[in-house]
């Protein structure tokens, strides 16, 4: 598919980009660009066959497409290296979270000469590092490509995401923000924030809750264990849509105080009957499995 690729940034999700090419064959030669040490040895034990760059020189000048996985907030220092070496035959991709920023830095700062086609691949965990990567990371899984009116390379990178799996949906830069900002930036930020709250009420009364954390404690807590070097990058570049989804909730929750207040049975039951509706179009739309418990095993 292509003679060389490039993956700058190799944690949990470039590894498994790197894991499914290899197992794909996507590229004759794929060149991983890391600057963790400790990465670049795990690297190592995924396969001999990547070349592992230490810099971002003339090495790079024949790659087909480059993959950029680092935190959105690296991307500054990445163009002018792009901007040197790159030719216009090349294609640049990432698989940051936000859009209308790296649309900003694109205009900004890369060379009018180079093609760069904003992807966002659907996946992930709360585990980062390349120990953690998975060939299947991406199966099934939707990849958003933001529209570009170059349709040549735009439709290699459309195909290279469905060769390592994906769904593919497209959007503009604007839609893509504001609709990840709900669906994804605030229910991390709301995660991050509930985890705040127990550990100032354990602070305050000296109570161990963790011991006693029930189902949703827990389940919020492991997105709350999700990178905080991307999670702050994510809140601060879809800074607009993330007030406004802020100022929704804080409103939805007002109203929740205002019913638990006056006791108002019929409001808080519609809200809650209504709430369910959600996780049954999730199911349907096969986003999660329908077992009790995420189909989570019971603990030994």
């Amino acid at each position: 598919m292509f003679n060389k690729i490039l993956i700058i940034g190799c944690g949990l999700i470039g590894s498994s980009i790197l894991r499914a090419s290899l197992n794909k064959k996507i590229s004759k030669k794929i060149y991983v660009h890391e600057i963790s040490k400790k990465n670049i040895l795990k690297i190592k034990k995924i396969s001999s066959k990547p070349k592992i760059l230490k810099n971002l020189n003339d090495n790079i000048s024949e790659v087909d497409l480059i993959i950029i996985c680092t935190p959105m907030s690296q991307y500054k220092n990445i163009i002018p290296k792009l901007n040197k070496y790159l030719t216009k035959d090349s294609i640049i991709t990432d698989v940051g979270s936000t859009k209308s920023n790296v649309d900003m830095l694109i205009n900004k700062k890369l060379n009018k000469s180079l093609h760069w086609i904003m992807s966002h691949p659907i996946a992930g965990s709360e585990v980062s590092g390349p120990e953690f990567g998975n060939k299947n990371l991406f199966k099934n899984k939707w990849c958003i490509i933001i529209k570009n009116k170059n349709r040549i390379k735009f439709n290699k990178v459309v195909k290279f995401w469905k060769k390592i799996g994906s769904n593919i949906a497209v959007m503009d830069k604007n839609e893509h923000d504001k609709i990840f900002a709900i669906t994804s930036h605030l229910p991390h930020l709301i995660a991050y924030n509930l985890i705040k709250t127990a550990q100032d009420f354990q602070k305050k009364y000296k109570k161990n809750l963790v011991k006693f954390s029930a189902g949703g404690l827990r389940d919020f807590s492991r997105t709350a264990a999700s990178n905080e070097i991307m999670w702050k990058d994510i809140f601060f570049s879809n800074k607009k849509n993330m007030i406004q989804s802020i100022n929704s909730f804080i409103k939805n929750l007002n109203i929740f105080k205002k019913n638990i207040n006056r006791f108002d049975e019929k409001k808080l039951k519609k809200i809650l009957i209504n709430s369910k509706k959600v996780r049954k179009q999730i199911i349907h739309l096969k986003q999660d499995v329908s077992k009790p418990d995420f189909g989570r095993e019971n603990f030994k």
